[in-house]
C-alpha cells in the first residue's frame, strides 16, 4: 500500500505544467509515495478524502461536507499562509492535519508589501500615465513622499510582519506594530515600537495590514479606524480583503480621507469589474498576485510537500494549524508495506 498524494489542479500554468517549476517535485520521487493531479474541482470532497493519503490543494475549499464514512487523509497541506478557505474544526474532527507554508511566503509577501509602500510613495503608477499619456510637463503637480523620517505601521507583527519591518529598516522610516499576541521585546531588537492599533493609525503615513483573517479580524479596519488615519497617509492591504470594510475604504478614498491606498486582496475575488477602486487614480491594485515568484511558489511547494513527507516518516509536520488532530503515535505509523507473497 504507497502514499497516496492529490495535488491541485489550479496549480497548474495555461501549458499544463506546474506553477512552481519541476524542482519541489524531486521531493516526492520516493518508492512509497504515488502523486498525481487531482481534476478540476470547486470544492474538496469525500471522493478525494477518502481515496488519497495527503492532499496539496490551493483554491478548492475544505468543508465539513469534504468528510465521509471513509477517512484516507491524514494531512492536508494548503499552497500559502492563509486557511480561511479551510474548515480546521471540521478537519481535527475527521482527524486530518492542516499545514500551512510561512517558510515560503515569509519574504515574498514582505516584498510585494514594501513594493506597494514604495510605488505609492513614489507614485509610480501616476506618473506611469503620465508619460503614456505625453502629459510630461505636469510631473511637478505629482510630487511622492520621501520615506527618510516619515512612519511605517504594520498591523500584524507575526513572522512576515517582522519580515517587512526589518526589510524597511535601512529606509530611515520610524516602525511600529500593532498586535495583541506579539512579542514587544523581539520587536524593540528590530527597533519597532509596539503600540496599540488606534495610536499606529493616527501616527502612521502608511499602513500595512499583514493580519490573518479570522472573526477578531473582519472588518478591523472600517470607518472608525480610516478615520483615525492621516488624510496624507496610505493604506496597502496585502492580507486578506475582508480584514478591510471595502465601502468605508471607498468612501475615504472618494472623499480624500486618505491620500491612496496599494491592494492586492479584495473582499470579492476575482475583483468586480464595477469596483470604484478600479477608476482610482490613487489607488494601484493588483490580482492577489503581487508576491508570485518562482522563489515564493517553490518555496511554498518545497515546504508543502515536506509537511506531507513528515507525516509519511512519523512525524508531526512544521506549521500544523491543528496539532490536535493528530491523536497519538498511531497516527503517524508509516503505512504498511504491500506484500510481495
Amino acid at each position: 500500500m504507497t502514499f497516496r498524494i492529490g495535488l491541485s489542479a489550479d496549480l497548474l500554468d495555461a501549458a499544463g505544467r506546474p506553477s512552481f517549476g519541476e524542482a519541489p517535485l524531486a521531493l516526492l520521487d520516493d518508492l512509497r509515495v504515488t502523486w498525481e493531479w487531482l481534476p478540476p474541482l470547486e470544492a474538496i470532497g469525500p471522493a478525494q478524502t477518502g481515496a488519497y493519503d495527503a492532499l496539496y490543494i490551493n483554491t478548492p475549499p475544505v468543508g465539513p461536507a469534504a468528510f465521509g464514512p471513509q477517512v484516507r487523509t491524514r494531512i492536508i497541506a494548503r499552497h500559502g499562509v492563509g486557511y480561511d478557505s479551510v474548515d480546521v474544526p471540521a478537519c481535527t474532527a475527521s482527524g486530518v492535519l492542516v499545514t500551512i507554508q510561512p517558510d515560503g511566503v515569509r519574504r515574498p509577501v514582505a516584498v510585494a508589501a514594501l513594493t506597494l509602500v514604495l510605488a505609492l510613495s513614489q507614485k509610480l503608477l501616476t506618473k506611469d500615465r503620465l508619460t503614456r499619456a505625453g502629459r510630461w510637463d505636469a510631473r511637478l503637480d505629482h510630487m511622492g513622499m520621501g520615506l527618510v523620517g516619515r512612519t511605517l505601521g504594520v498591523i500584524g507583527a507575526g513572522s512576515i510582519g517582522r519580515e517587512l519591518l526589518a526589510l524597511a529598516r535601512p529606509f530611515g522610516l520610524r516602525l511600529l506594530a500593532a498586535d495583541p499576541y506579539a512579542d514587544p521585546a523581539a520587536l524593540r531588537e528590530l527597533g519597532v515600537d509596539l503600540v496599540p492599533l488606534d495610536g499606529l493609525l493616527a501616527a502612521s503615513d502608511f499602513v500595512v495590514v499583514l493580519t490573518p483573517l479570522t472573526p477578531e479580524t473582519r472588518g478591523l479596519i472600517g470607518a472608525d479606524a480610516l478615520a483615525q488615519m492621516r488624510r496624507t497617509a496610505y493604506l496597502v492591504n496585502v492580507a486578506r480583503g475582508p480584514v478591510v470594510d471595502e465601502p468605508a475604504l471607498i468612501a475615504a478614498l472618494s472623499s480624500g480621507g486618505i491620500a491612496g491606498a496599494g491592494l492586492d486582496v479584495f473582499t470579492q475575488e476575482p475583483v468586480d469589474p464595477g469596483n470604484p477602486m478600479l477608476q482610482m487614480d490613487q489607488v494601484i491594485v493588483t490580482p492577489h498576485a503581487l508576491c508570485w515568484t518562482d522563489e515564493c511558489f517553490a518555496g511554498i511547494a518545497a515546504s508543502g510537500f515536506r509537511s506531507i513527507l513528515a507525516v509519511l516518516d512519523g512525524q508531526l509536520p512544521d506549521n500544523a494549524v491543528n496539532p490536535a488532530a493528530a491523536r497519538g503515535t498511531a497516527y503517524f505509523a508509516p503505512p504498511p508495506a504491500s506484500s510481495t507473497a
